[in-house]
């Protein structure tokens, strides 16, 4: 199993972790014959295993990304008992392999969670959030953006569950979302991997 650095994350959630960078350094190498930037990018482990995964669809790396993450779950954050749920965060962008999805199938199969796969409802159309570099301009493009389906969730413990964690402002939003709409008790975040910085 490989290695992981888990790293707190910050926000309106009850508790919050990152299970390492995404990238350890990126060097700036010069154009290509299109004129687009080239980078010389070192990625940590897991940070290897979802870019494998996410952007060359290379479906033999989600083993390795669940047996991390449930042992995560269960043997180092130790809260899969208390967990009533795990959602994952709606995908921003329409591909055939939702590694989001997937990933959070595979946790609530191995951990034997209910995933509630359909409960957040993206109600308002928004930019990738990836080119927005304001963290105050991506919070007013996420107002009102989510909604909860029902008051299934209420009083329950969620797991809301990401691959890249960028600023928190989507994961703030849902959170807020979750608690006020869908009356949750506690809502836990967990990311696959964090970018080095807000932006």
């Amino acid at each position: 199993m490989i290695n992981v650095s888990p790293i707190k994350l910050s926000g309106n959630w009850f508790e919050g972790f990152a299970l390492g960078l995404h990238t350890i350094s990126s060097e700036f190498l010069g154009y290509d014959e299109f004129g687009h930037e080239v980078f010389d990018t070192k990625r940590s482990e897991i940070g290897d295993l979802l870019y494998r995964l996410k952007y060359e669809s290379d479906k033999s790396s989600l083993k390795e990304i669940l047996d991390v993450t449930v042992n995560f779950l269960s043997n180092e954050w130790k809260i899969s008992g208390v967990l009533d749920g795990i959602l994952p965060i709606p995908p921003s962008k329409s591909r055939t392999f939702q590694p989001v999805i997937q990933v959070a199938r595979g946790i609530s199969s191995a951990l034997q969670i209910s995933l509630y796969e359909d409960f957040l409802i993206k109600v308002k159309e928004t930019p990738e959030l990836k080119n927005v570099y304001d963290y105050q301009k991506r919070l007013e493009l996420l107002k009102d953006a989510f909604a909860a389906k029902n008051l299934s969730l209420k009083g329950k413990n969620v797991l809301l569950f990401d691959d890249l964690y960028r600023s928190g402002a989507t994961l703030n939003a849902i959170t807020r979302v979750l608690s006020e709409k869908g009356m949750v008790s506690k809502v836990y975040v967990l990311a696959l991997t964090k970018t080095r910085s807000k932006s």
